[in-house]
């Protein structure tokens, strides 16, 4: 006898391949996300990370922060040295307006310190010419803080007489705006101070 309606059996069979097609397409779905997701987590943290001295995990982008950081800070410490005490009659005042652009009143109130002790009159009345010869700067991060300790060697001319001097200073470094050509690094010398001031024989 027939019937217009199809086959129960057929029916089921159709449906029972279609939700078994589904469930596959479904299933192989969720594994390829997973695998993606992995395989994504795993290049980000190889390529993301790296370790620091101490074991702590920093990301890199953290870490080429503070190496650029680093660079400018001795570009920083570099340019206000050589303003500070590669002076003579004919620059003294020009560098030194430059070099108190780069620190703060603590950079300022040793300038005016020197200017009181007569240290650029006598600049002037000798044509003293002192001229830096190095610099090298070493920088500290303590809690984000950053603080540097930098040796200084120059020579003062004064004429048949050179005498090389060896001068340590300390400091902290802060981050200002950038100000050009003022502040070019955008950063500013604070809690600055000469620690020690010796003469170097010629045998050294």
């Amino acid at each position: 006898m027939k019937t217009p309606y199809k086959n129960i059996y057929t029916v089921l069979r159709i449906n029972r391949f279609i939700v078994l097609a589904v469930v596959i397409c479904a299933t192989l779905s969720s594994f390829f996300s997973v695998w993606m997701v992995f395989n994504i987590n795993n290049k980000a943290m190889n390529n993301a990370f790296a370790i620091n001295t101490d074991g702590s995990v920093i990301p890199l982008k953290l870490i080429a922060q503070k190496e650029n950081f680093r660079v400018e800070a001795l570009a920083h410490l570099e340019l206000f040295h050589r303003y500070f005490y590669n002076i003579d009659a004919s620059n003294y005042e020009t560098n030194l307006e430059k070099a108190l652009w780069l620190g703060n009143s603590s950079v300022d109130n040793l300038y005016r310190q020197k200017k009181a002790d007569g240290v650029y009159n006598r600049l002037l009345q000798y044509s003293l010419v002192q001229k830096v010869l190095s610099i090298n700067s070493q920088l500290e991060e303590k809690d984000g803080a950053y603080s540097f300790r930098t040796i200084t060697i120059f020579e003062i001319n004064r004429g048949s007489i050179v005498d090389t001097y060896e001068m340590v200073s300390t400091g902290k470094l802060i981050s200002v705006n950038r100000n050009f050509p003022n502040n070019p690094h955008g950063l500013l010398i604070t809690d600055y101070f000469e620690n020690t001031l010796k003469k170097i024989s010629a045998e050294n």
